[in-house]
């Protein structure tokens, strides 16, 4: 089976602007993150970093599947994962799961780094040819 690049994005974000929007509350972390990834970040030294990298990922998959319009997204159906290694891979749920099944997209390759101020993911999906 041979299989192409369907998409490839990436995003960069800065930790602080991630930060002040924790301070003001749970609405964002509810629209936007997991539970399991909520459940990550809030047991990190500083949590605010993780949820920019995850943050980024998420930015970073939907412009390497080539959404338009973020607004028609549910970004918690976009999950970051670690496996036992550490490496990070992308779980999908719901209708962007349905819609990953749709585009025929096979695998989803990701990369993320981070400093205190700034989180950055890059995003490679393949499909078959």
């Amino acid at each position: 089976m041979n299989t192409v690049i369907a998409g490839i994005g990436t995003d960069i974000v800065e930790v602080e602007r991630v930060a002040s929007k924790l301070e003001k509350g749970d609405d964002f972390l509810k629209h936007v993150f997991s539970e399991e990834e909520i459940a990550y970040c809030s047991r990190q030294k500083v949590p605010a970093i993780h949820y920019a990298a995850r943050w980024a990922v998420k930015e970073a998959y939907l412009k390497a599947a080539g959404v338009d319009f973020i607004g028609n997204h549910k970004l918690s159906c976009i999950c970051t994962k670690n496996e036992v290694s550490g490496k990070p891979f992308i779980a999908l749920s719901g209708r962007e799961a349905d819609l990953f099944e749709e585009r025929q997209y096979k695998h989803i390759h990701v990369s993320i780094s981070h400093t205190t101020q700034y989180a950055v993911a890059y995003v490679v999906i393949e499909s078959e040819r």
